[in-house]
């Protein structure tokens, strides 16, 4: 495919003088063109949320999320799928990115490796793919050979796919069962597309991620009880979200998180149930992780 017909790789008619613009004309500048990306990531919201579904379903029969990409958006898979483990708990396993040219890509590029079609087939298969998992393809043309082979071979095997792309009829949203095409339209530096293009597809990331972690119970009200206290500011993270959750002190909620054996879920049922932390697992084991659900169990039928 020729770049002349790619819409990221066309030229901005509003950044044309960007060149003789001083500091904050061009901060000016991108400011605008940014403010555009969400208007364009809102316009495939009913996408997304089919997207999410998939994946919730997935990992409720077993499955895990793959992410497959190249350069930035390799970059942003990855970034997205290092951040639910600490933030919500997660088995490291569960949500996992894959770049063209492996671990060295991500801090340096690695040439040539994004336009070989069997490179993400070998790496999904060194990771044992299987029919449960869900693939998500990224790249802001749309035709990068490393990720349209990868959505290929995941296909091939029974795996639900998805294509995140910025330009539109493109093949690897043929090749994938669901498209995310988020329309951002030129860069402001012509073919630059860490800019708009990676601004919307971290924004859909994020989504997909943050919906998928609350319909599997890993947010109660708007709180991440299930962040992992690995430092001392998740430590003070885990503590005020108890704190809040349950309306106690500072010093009861680390009491708390202390005798739940560090988790914030676990002491907000406790405190909030009026339980024994043995007891609060039980509730939850029944509630499916749901802190609200295993609230309900404990108060039984409304009168």
């Amino acid at each position: 495919m020729k770049l002349e017909n790619l819409l990221t790789e066309t030229r901005n008619p509003d950044t044309m003088h960007i060149d003789d613009q001083s500091s904050l004309e061009i901060a000016e500048l991108i400011n605008r063109e940014d403010q555009r990306v969400a208007l364009a990531v809102q316009k495939i919201l009913p996408e997304i949320a089919k997207v999410v579904d998939h994946i919730v379903a997935a990992i409720q029969s077993g499955g895990r999320l793959f992410y497959l990409g190249a350069g930035t958006s390799g970059r942003i898979g990855i970034l997205d799928a290092s951040e639910c483990p600490p933030t919500y708990g997660t088995d490291p396993e569960l949500v996992q990115g894959l770049i063209a040219g492996g671990a060295p890509a991500i801090l340096r590029a690695v040439e040539g490796a994004e336009d070989s079609d069997t490179l993400a087939a070998e790496d999904l298969q060194n990771k044992q793919l299987n029919a449960a998992d869900i693939v998500i393809g990224i790249a802001a043309s749309g035709r990068t050979p490393y990720v349209i082979g990868g959505l290929r071979y995941a296909r091939s095997i029974g795996c639900k796919t998805a294509a995140l792309t910025c330009s539109p009829d493109s093949e690897m949203s043929r090749v994938a069962e669901h498209s995310l095409t988020v329309l951002t339209g030129p860069e402001v530096i012509m073919g630059s597309t860490r800019m708009k293009a990676g601004t919307a597809q971290k924004m859909v990331l994020n989504m997909l991620t943050t919906a998928t972690m609350v319909q599997l119970g890993k947010v109660y009200s708007n709180l991440m009880v299930d962040v992992q206290a690995t430092n001392q500011k998740l430590r003070e993270r885990a503590k005020r979200i108890v704190s809040l959750a349950a309306g106690v002190s500072p010093r009861q909620a680390e009491e708390a998180v202390q005798a739940a054996g560090g988790s914030a879920k676990l002491a907000i049922v406790m405190i909030l149930a009026g339980v024994t932390a043995e007891e609060a697992t039980r509730l939850l084991q029944e509630g499916h992780g749901f802190v609200a659900k295993a609230l309900a169990l404990r108060a039984g039928p409304a009168d």
